[in-house]
């Protein structure tokens, strides 16, 4: 008599969890890429500061709808005894709401400021090349801060990594690319790292959702010295660059930092950035379709080793 060995089956909540995870990384890829190509647009008609401001504002307003939506459903949920969620979704106090809000300033504020200024010297595909050494730089903090050390693998892949930059900068000859252009992208990618490292700290204490509507909150409050620039330059845009502002408030600010902060609260740090890698070629297919742009070749070509090099940073030998 022979038997026939069989996989175990996961339970399926753990799957379903699973699932959801896989499908929140997508969708905020999806949507992130996005954003370079809208910023490059909309940035022909709406300085780099103003579209910070509209673009965060637009965010908080649909984060706040979706806060009140979700607590509703909340309360719903324990008047009818159908259970409560684990997490209440209370407001932070004291060091924790200071840490949340500075999360907000920096990630929402002065990451899409420098993103925006850097859309406008380079196109949206040289921009996410650099932009996605983040998760490199994660590593590095994790070294740095948490202790993690630097083996040799980290080594190599930062000296892969800073190669590629090299060549990117190297383009900057041609008249294609321009230095300043990145400098503010890397400074983008050490804004990304730094916060995504700290978030990740304090998603066990405060939940996704309220996390993500304080951050862009605060966020929006330091963006307000623009608001002048913003009135100003949205009464003269065309409807098209509006439209381009909403988008990018409800689409990859609101709704993709949401999913982010989900898959962040339920995976490492480095699986949920490493699921970011495909930014930059979504970035340049969709540049390239609906905008008519593709990098430099030889930036491309330093694009591609930079994010080589981060792959050698981050993902662990099996």
């Amino acid at each position: 008599m022979t038997t026939t060995a069989t996989r175990p089956v996961p339970p399926p909540a753990t799957a379903r969890a699973g699932g959801l995870t896989a499908a929140a990384m997508a969708v905020t890829v999806v949507l992130w890429a996005s954003a370079f190509v809208g910023v490059r647009a909309v940035g022909h008609d709406v300085d780099p500061g103003a579209l910070a401001l509209g673009r965060v504002a637009v965010g908080t307003l649909a984060l706040t709808a979706m806060v009140v939506v979700t607590r509703a459903r909340r309360r719903a949920a324990r008047g009818t005894g159908a259970g409560a969620p684990t997490r209440p979704g209370r407001l932070p106090r004291g060091r924790l709401l200071a840490l949340v809000l500075g999360w907000g300033v920096a990630w929402f504020g002065a990451y899409n400021l420098t993103l925006n200024a850097a859309e406008q010297h380079l196109d949206a595909g040289t921009t996410a090349l650099l932009v996605n050494i983040a998760p490199m730089l994660v590593a590095v903090l994790a070294g740095v801060l948490l202790g993690e050390g630097f083996p040799r693998r980290l080594l190599l892949g930062i000296a892969v990594a800073f190669a590629g930059v090299v060549v990117i900068a190297a383009a900057t000859t041609t008249g294609r690319v321009d230095a300043a252009g990145v400098l503010l992208g890397l400074a983008s990618a050490v804004l990304y790292a730094g916060a995504a490292t700290l978030q990740k700290r304090l998603l066990p204490r405060v939940d996704a959702l309220t996390m993500t509507w304080l951050g862009c909150a605060a966020g929006t409050v330091a963006s307000l010295p623009f608001l002048g620039d913003l009135v100003r330059q949205v009464a003269a845009a065309p409807p098209s660059a509006v439209l381009g502002i909403v988008y990018l408030g409800v689409f990859p600010t609101a709704i993709a930092f949401s999913t982010w902060g989900y898959a962040l609260t339920r995976a490492s740090a480095g699986r949920t950035a490493a699921a970011t890698y495909a930014v930059p070629a979504l970035v340049v297919l969709m540049s390239w379709g609906l905008l008519g742009e593709v990098p430099a070749p030889i930036a491309l070509a330093g694009g591609v080793l930079a994010l080589a090099g981060v792959v050698v940073a981050t993902l662990r030998r099996h």
